[in-house]
């Protein structure tokens, strides 16, 4: 996956369209990020023991193929494009050519 913890990313579709923020959490094997603010539900929760009741804000996981990566040097929204260096994976911008 070419996403990675502590990225920012665009939202490009559902109700959250246009809203940016950074990733927390990757889920790998399903291809899917959590981004902090983006994508919220809320639950009903019934009053236990464990817990007071009410009404709970959860974030939700978002597919990757719904985000794009934004770049830091350009401030665009940008694809991302995978090369060597000194036999290390370095990922590239693909509008201003800068390493991200």
């Amino acid at each position: 996956m070419k996403l990675k913890t502590g990225d920012e990313v665009l939202v490009l579709r559902g109700k959250d369209k246009g809203k940016k923020g950074k990733i927390d959490r990757v889920f790998g094997r399903r291809q899917e990020i959590l981004v902090a603010g983006i994508n919220i539900y809320k639950k009903h929760v019934k009053k236990s023991k464990k817990t007071p009741g009410g009404i709970m804000e959860l974030f939700r996981p978002l597919p990757v193929s719904k985000v794009a990566l934004v770049c830091p040097k350009c401030n665009l929204a940008t694809k991302v494009q995978i090369a060597s260096a000194d036999n290390k994976k370095i990922r590239i911008c693909k509008k201003c050519k800068q390493q991200i």
